[in-house]
């Protein structure tokens, strides 16, 4: 067990105990007191997995703008690519801008794109010299030339980090970008972790799919890797805490990634969607405003 597991272990005991205890005596705070215990919870099993997996690489995950533990996987790559404080991205699929992969880039001096169909809540801001939004639906048929023009607009020449999730066509997606000459140095795609590996599994293409909250969505993470592997890209890491997004690197790049595994099952990591109710502070659209 690693020092940060043991760390949480006494905590979460005493709020176990605390919990039971204010069932009685304090029965107005039940639900605070279930929502921090869901959350220490969830840390607690974090950190357990953490000191179980053979990927050095999942170890170094932390959550500051991501939905989960993307930041500190991301953090990392570029840091092993020489990319820490400078690069280009492009992500689709940014919900309204306030929780995505990418924002952590920007906070550490990147340029990028971003491409969704929400409305950002901060949309005036989200045009100038270091970010640019495209809002629209994205299809097979129009999303080269969306990263293409980002890429001029951005006065570019490739993007060093590319993240896609739709929730739906996502693999069609990718292999429509890395068929056109946009591909990256690195890429993070949503698998579907209900299938584990070998299972081949992928959403037939719909221009107007719309995700339904069922299985029913993207790829296998063995789907993936196989269409990716044709591309000239491995895979180095699942993010552990939800088992959500897998991260490709271009292989002329795998030379700073020799600690990672090379079977596909010991990179894996099954789903748990289950996500913390609160972690750290409030997110204020100022912060993402002077990040911009």
């Amino acid at each position: 067990m690693s020092i940060a597991s043991r760390a949480l272990e006494v905590p979460f005991i005493r709020l176990t105990l605390k919990f039971v205890r204010n069932m009685f005596v304090r029965p107005g705070r039940i639900e605070q007191l279930l929502s921090e215990s869901h959350d220490l919870t969830l840390l607690y099993l974090y950190e357990l997995k953490k000191a179980r997996s053979t990927n050095p690489l999942a170890k170094y995950g932390y959550k500051c703008f991501s939905q989960a533990d993307e930041d500190g996987i991301t953090m990392e790559i570029a840091l092993r690519l020489g990319l820490s404080s400078k690069g280009t991205f492009c992500e689709f699929g940014v919900g309204d801008g306030t929780e995505n992969n990418t924002l952590i880039l920007l906070a550490a001096g990147w340029r990028g794109a971003w491409v969704g169909n929400d409305q950002l809540k901060f949309n005036e801001q989200a045009d100038g010299s270091r970010l640019k939004y495209t809002k629209t639906w994205v299809t097979k048929e129009n999303i080269v030339s969306i990263a293409k023009t980002n890429l001029e607009k951005l006065e570019a020449t490739e993007y060093d980090l590319v993240s896609l999730d739709f929730d739906g066509n996502d693999l069609h997606l990718v292999e429509q970008l890395l068929q056109n000459g946009i591909q990256p140095s690195v890429f993070i795609v949503e698998y579907n972790a209900h299938f584990p590996p070998p299972i081949q599994f992928c959403v037939t293409y719909n221009p107007k799919h719309l995700y339904k909250g069922d299985d029913y969505f993207g790829a296998s993470l063995q789907t993936f890797f196989d269409m990716f592997s044709t591309h000239g890209y491995t895979l180095v890491c699942c993010n552990l805490m939800t088992g959500a997004n897998a991260f490709f690197i271009r292989n002329d790049c795998m030379t700073k990634f020799g600690d990672v595994p090379q079977d596909i099952s010991k990179i894996y990591a099954p789903p748990s969607y289950y996500l913390l109710a609160q972690y750290g502070y409030k997110r204020s659209c100022k912060t993402i405003s002077a990040l911009i």
